[in-house]
């Protein structure tokens, strides 16, 4: 199978060392020359019958996208690079229409496109659960956005005779983003976390891919617990060999007057995602819960420590 990982970053790196070493070609597309150097780290660290090739492309720009490869499947994991919701647009949706129909173009187009979204879409649920049936509600600039750009993949791509599928990411943490000092140092603000290891986002979509399932719809890539906040950071300071951090609800931390209007939005939101359709799409996770997934995190702690 031919894949072309368009914003090959943080999970995109890890699915194109997985699809390669099963035996894929894969290409990534990353407009820095620091992103083009991490993409040929990767080529070199693989160790199965697939090659990793790396492109130089600009989603925004419609006309260097003549650079990229035909491709059996295209993977849109592209980043705004954590500015606001203009950015966000120029990338998420803008950028993934110029991908799309780029390759509608093309004969043959490809038989796929996954486009990573966010769990952020659904909203405020005070606590319940929400699965793929579950109406999306977003909050916030960004997720209204991030909801605009999954209508592009799913209707979009289909007009041009792709199938797509939209992978609607828990919060991502692994290598380099286990961010122990948000609860560990300070004061934790009630709410649920849900969460998923990069290993596991990026094994998500290669079983899609390699299964040729989840066509046409939504996926939910979360583990398998969502877990309050509170009681997440006493595990984590417990595991460490800390003291547990201070506690603080929703109301303490808004009335402190020093959070933006996005981080409030954010702040009153809480649900628990369900993992249950990725389970019966037949993914097993190598991280299940948060509890395996740190596990590396909290060795190197308690190493440093001593």
């Amino acid at each position: 199978m031919r894949v072309v990982v368009v914003g090959c970053g943080y999970v995109g790196l890890e699915l194109a060392r997985r699809l390669a070493d099963r035996g894929h070609d894969v290409t990534g597309v990353r407009r820095s020359d620091a992103g083009l150097d991490a993409i040929e780290a990767v080529r070199n660290e693989t160790t199965g019958d697939g090659r990793v090739d790396a492109v130089r492309a600009d989603t925004t720009d419609p006309d260097s996208l003549d650079a990229l490869p035909d491709a059996d499947a295209v993977v849109f994991a592209a980043s705004s690079g954590g500015r606001g919701a203009a950015a966000a647009r120029e990338v998420y949706v803008d950028g993934l229409r110029n991908v799309i129909e780029a390759y509608g173009s093309r004969t043959p187009v490809p038989d796929r496109l996954v486009y990573t979204s966010s769990t952020g879409v659904y909203g405020d649920h005070d606590g319940a659960w929400v699965d793929e049936g579950t109406p999306i509600d977003p909050t916030t600039d960004k997720t209204r956005v991030l909801a605009e750009a999954e209508r592009v993949a799913l209707e979009t791509a289909s007009a041009l005779g792709v199938d797509g599928t939209v992978a609607r990411f828990a919060g991502l943490y692994g290598p380099n983003r286990y961010r122990l000092e948000r609860y560990l140092n300070g004061s934790v603000t009630a709410g649920f976390l849900n969460m998923v290891h990069r290993d596991d986002a990026a094994g998500a979509i290669r079983h899609l891919l390699e299964t040729d399932r989840g066509r046409g719809e939504p996926v939910l890539v979360v583990d398998d617990e969502p877990v309050e906040k509170h009681a997440f950071a006493d595990w984590l300071a417990d595991a460490c060999g800390v003291p547990r951090p201070e506690k603080r609800s929703k109301a303490e931390r808004i009335a402190a007057g020093d959070l933006s209007a996005a981080a409030e939005r954010r702040i009153r939101t809480s649900k628990r995602c369900s993992n249950e359709r990725l389970r019966a799409l037949g993914y097993e996770f190598v991280y299940p819960t948060f509890r395996e997934g740190y596990r590396d995190a909290i060795r190197a702690f308690r190493t440093l420590r001593r």
